[in-house]
């Protein structure tokens, strides 16, 4: 078991994206939006509470949500200043209560309460009040954003307990009490336990946590190598004594999986990498970072391991980007003799993006916002896409240089955000964070009038 003196914090920010949109978007607000991804090959990033209710989740292909998303759903681009704007407010608030904060993401981070001048304890009520008050200040200092918290003896228990209670909830973990919430949960629920590997431990019968720990440590060594056996089975038993980091700047990111059987068909190692680049590209804007190089691993069937990467002029953060090239580093592999494992990586991280060839290119016919408002027609955009991959979204950004969702400012209307684009025209609906649904107009797209704009917070005023 974990160290009981240990007291770690998970706090997870519910619908990071989405719930920042519908907070500077009032028309949007109670109604379904998608982030991320706007084009045929784009990825959602943050599906609102609303938008979940329909089956749309992240890392889903814009395309599947689109068909499962009603009428009245906003496919929005990511805005990434405004997310990092509302993220440093919260990550101040919890430094501000613990020298260990250790940050994982735009929307997550852990904190070590035991560092804590004035910690709560895990007796006598202190630790759920003081749950409360954070909760309550992040809300009141994001303009209504809510969080989620979970409290455990180590880290691992944290981040499941933080899933318990969405959204705005508080779930306690504590010292003794982790085998009995551990051990009924899916096997899933074990950092590293993916598809492939939950379906290698079905074939014995292991469907949930409990099931595992009852797995011998040798079996799983045996089953999973040295490394993954002896952590899955200690993560099964509750066993995680990772300390909580303060300073953590990720150099890389990567994901692999190793099959059950070695893989020879060409076309499932694609249908692998495929998953694999949309999970890295959901990482990416969950950091709101992106990469330059792309690294493709590959473990023959005697252990063998060859690496393949390829470094682009340009950062980027779009799964399709991220899969082409790694299609392409796969292809110069011989693969006949089996592959026992694949994975695909991006380094050379950055927070800057560049455009592929400096290429802006349009989003598919009929794929902007499908908001219906009196006196407003969300415009369709009348170019087709060029073909092939040039053809595919980059970062939600458009051939007209607009990209729906965009913060905006007219001379005369004053801010605003993009509402649709394409025939020449760019729609805008003016409101914001403090105001109430706003009026929606049309203009030209080179209208000299209007201008791209930085974000607003929450007390209405541009950063």
């Amino acid at each position: 078991m974990s160290d009981p003196r240990r007291c770690v914090v998970h706090l997870d920010l519910d619908a990071f994206f989405a719930a920042v949109e519908q907070r500077d978007k009032p028309s949007l607000r109670g109604r379904p939006v998608v982030v991320g991804g706007t084009g045929g090959r784009g990825v959602v990033s943050t599906a609102s509470y609303e938008a979940r209710v329909y089956g749309v989740r992240s890392a889903m292909p814009t395309i599947e949500a689109r068909r499962r998303a009603p009428a009245g759903t906003a496919f929005l681009s990511s805005r990434f200043e405004a997310y990092r704007a509302s993220s440093r407010i919260v990550m101040e608030i919890l430094r501000s209560r613990s020298p260990l904060v250790e940050q994982v993401s735009v929307d997550e981070a852990y904190v070590d309460l035991s560092a804590a001048a004035d910690a709560p304890g895990w007796e006598g009520g202190r630790l759920e009040a003081w749950c409360a008050e954070l909760l309550a200040e992040i809300t009141a200092a994001t303009g209504g954003l809510t969080a989620s918290v979970g409290v455990a003896p180590s880290k691992m228990m944290a981040k499941l307990a933080s899933e318990m209670d969405k959204p705005a909830g508080t779930t306690i973990v504590r010292p003794g009490e982790e085998l009995s919430v551990l051990h009924p949960l899916p096997v899933r629920a074990v950092a590293g336990v993916g598809p492939a590997t939950a379906g290698r431990l079905r074939t014995f019968g292991v469907e949930t946590v409990g099931d595992l720990s009852r797995v011998s440590e040798a079996d799983l060594v045996a089953l999973f190598g040295s490394a993954h056996g002896v952590g899955l089975h200690r993560l099964a038993h509750g066993r995680d004594d990772r300390p909580v980091v303060a300073e953590r700047e990720a150099k890389s990111v990567s994901v692999e999986e190793t099959f059950g059987t070695d893989i020879t068909d060409r076309a499932l190692l694609e249908g692998e990498l495929a998953r694999m680049a949309a999970q890295l590209a959901g990482r990416l804007v969950r950091s709101a970072t992106f990469a330059r190089t792309i690294t493709v691993k590959a473990r023959h069937h005697d252990f063998s391991t060859l690496t393949r990467s390829s470094s682009l002029p340009f950062a980027t953060g779009d799964g399709a980007v991220i899969l082409r090239e790694g299609r392409r580093l796969l292809s110069g592999l011989d693969v006949s003799g089996g592959l026992r494992l694949l994975g695909l990586g991006v380094s050379g991280l950055t927070s800057h993006a560049q455009d592929e060839l400096l290429i802006d290119v349009a989003a598919a016919p009929g794929s902007l916002l499908e908001l219906p408002d009196v006196g407003a027609t969300p415009v369709e955009e009348a170019v087709a896409p060029p073909s092939g991959e040039e053809g595919e979204e980059l970062l939600g950004r458009r051939r007209d240089g607009w990209s729906t969702g965009q913060d905006v400012e007219h001379q005369e209307h004053g801010p605003g955000w993009v509402w649709g684009s394409g025939l020449g025209r760019v729609t805008v609906r003016f409101e914001g964070p403090l105001t109430p649904p706003g009026p929606v107009r049309t203009f030209p797209v080179g209208d000299p009038l209007l201008t791209p704009a930085g974000p607003p917070d929450w007390r209405g005023a541009r950063t």
